[in-house]
């Protein structure tokens, strides 16, 4: 294991972000950055104050052959001579990560289309109770019908043919993997330059979310007519899609990082428990189109079908987290 690992493994271990061990240090957070991606070598009085503070030996930091001290740090060596360890080398890293901000965009726009399929729908419906837009309520139904359709058509088009060409790198989400010299580093700087921007995207995605009722509320609370509480209702859906779309194309990104860094929910302990969550939300998350298809059809109350979704989100927090605890379990 060279020093830019072991550093890295390190500081982990004991909790530090990168910001943490550089004030400890007496340096800047990008030279840490720059030791842990290999980009750079710490000076010999840095070195001994890092195995001060790791409470290593100089030699286990130095030497590429001495492995951890503690038993909690695996390394590549044993790792290899454990199980199969699939080796993630810096072009492939390099290729998962524009793939994800090239893909990313695309699939959270296609689940916007989703979200919005129904909007036409509505609106039509809405107006056809008004003689003066002079539309039928069967012209309303079958216009906004076959636009929801085609919607949903090109969304699932859009999602297969995306998904096609990101389940080359499934086995970053299930599998237990190495990087190559430097890759760590690399993905590690580029999840720092990311972060604030994650959090800003997080904050104004939940902003949104919490304020999308407004505009109905609004209108619910004048005296106008139907065919303008139908259109705050519209916006409604067109506020979440767009919230949506921002968790998507934001969380892609941050979660191929952490992929590649195996933190979070694709640390090594709960890529088990992933797989489980990943084939009974595939299950679910069926059911439930299929239960808002026939729900909508069968009532013809697209304005009020639509609760089945954050319904079923809210309820998939709870499959998913109840999966994991007995996935860690067994």
């Amino acid at each position: 294991m060279i020093l830019a690992d072991k550093i890295m493994n390190e500081r982990k271990k004991n909790g530090w972000s990168q910001e943490e061990l550089a004030e400890q240090l007496n340096v800047s957070r990008q030279s840490v950055s720059k030791w842990e991606g290999a980009q750079a070598i710490p000076d010999l009085q840095k070195i001994i104050a890092m195995a001060e503070l790791f409470g290593v030996s100089t030699d286990y930091l130095l030497k590429d052959e001495i492995e951890p001290e503690e038993n909690g740090v695996v390394t590549r060596e044993e790792s290899i001579s454990a199980t199969p360890v699939r080796r993630v080398s810096m072009e492939e890293a390099n290729d998962y990560i524009h793939i994800i901000k090239e893909r990313g965009p695309r699939i959270a726009n296609a689940v916007s289309l989703c979200i919005l399929s129904p909007v036409l729908l509505i609106l039509l419906c809405g107006l056809s109770e008004e003689a003066k837009f002079g539309i039928s309520e069967a012209a309303a139904t079958i216009i906004g019908i076959v636009a929801l359709l085609l919607m949903v058509a090109y969304a699932v088009f859009s999602f297969i043919m995306n998904g096609t060409v990101l389940g080359n790198y499934e086995f970053l989400e299930k599998e237990e993997i190495e990087t190559a010299y430097g890759v760590s580093g690399m993905v590690e700087e580029k999840k720092n330059a990311m972060a604030d921007r994650h959090t800003a995207s997080i904050a104004v995605g939940v902003v949104m979310c919490i304020i999308s009722p407004v505009p109905l509320l609004i209108v619910s609370c004048l005296k106008v007519p139907d065919y303008v509480s139908i259109a705050g209702l519209c916006f409604l859906f067109i506020i979440v899609a767009v919230a949506v779309n921002i968790f998507i194309r934001s969380g892609m990104e941050w979660g191929c990082y952490q992929k590649l860094l195996q933190e979070g929910d694709y640390e090594r302990k709960n890529k088990g428990s992933n797989k489980m969550v990943e084939r009974i939300g595939s299950i679910y998350w069926s059911l439930a189109t299929a239960l808002y298809l026939a729900v909508s059809f069968i009532t013809m109350r697209w304005e009020i079908t639509w609760i089945i979704w954050p319904v079923a989100g809210v309820l998939f927090g709870a499959v998913a987290t109840i999966t994991k605890v007995i996935a860690k379990q067994d």
